[in-house]
């Protein structure tokens, strides 16, 4: 797997310092604004969207992703969960018998969303698709490779031994984003938000 290199602004590194007590508008520059509404993508868009830079590095972290799917009793879930990008799919593992087996299963429509927590400004990549289960025996090695970004290095060999020891077979939930858009609140914003922009802006200039 290639690995992009971390940008001036990436997970956890704040993009720059405010000044106490300032009004920051999320760093939205005064040129064009792009909107990250709900649209229907394209495989290409998608594509653009996820090969990104600040798109890669969040895909590389070790930032838990968001899964959120809906349980069997119909009611929303969101879990955090580890993951691993090949490429082209995102790919976690569970225990067979977890809740939201079944309930992929039944509703394989799940979206996601990675995101920094102590960065300025804040970096979210969101992602949708379609789950696809499916029960391997063993540990798999995406499974491993997704816990090697979280555990360190000094515990993982203890931990990968009690795992393979402790699972005969795993749940494998492999997702192909077929939505995807990247906010980074400097040349993206939330469609609703990018709007209320513009006619602030525009409002300030007819007066």
């Amino acid at each position: 797997m290639t690995t992009s290199q971390p940008s001036p602004a990436g997970p956890g590194k704040p993009c720059r310092e405010e000044p106490p007590g300032s009004v920051h508008l999320l760093t939205a520059p005064r040129g064009r604004v792009s909107r990250q509404g709900d649209e229907n993508m394209n495989r290409q868009a998608v594509t653009e969207a996820l090969t990104r830079p600040i798109s890669r590095e969040l895909l590389g972290s070790s930032i838990p992703a968001r899964l959120a799917y809906v349980g069997v009793d119909g009611a929303p879930r969101a879990i955090p969960i580890g993951f691993w990008w090949t490429g082209e799919q995102v790919v976690m593992a569970t225990v067979p018998k977890a809740p939201k087996v079944r309930a992929l299963r039944r509703n394989p429509r799940v979206a996601l969303t990675i995101d920094t927590q102590d960065a300025w400004p804040p970096r979210v990549l969101l992602i949708r698709g379609a789950a696809r289960v499916e029960l391997v025996d063993g540990v798999p090695d995406s499974y491993v490779e997704a816990s090697r970004k979280v555990i360190p290095a000094a515990h993982f060999e203890g931990w990968e031994q009690g795992v393979r020891t402790l699972y005969d077979r795993m749940a494998l939930i492999t997702m192909e984003p077929d939505w995807a858009k990247l906010l980074d609140f400097e040349t993206t914003l939330p469609k609703a938000v990018a709007e209320l922009v513009q006619t602030r802006r525009s409002a300030a200039v007819s007066d």
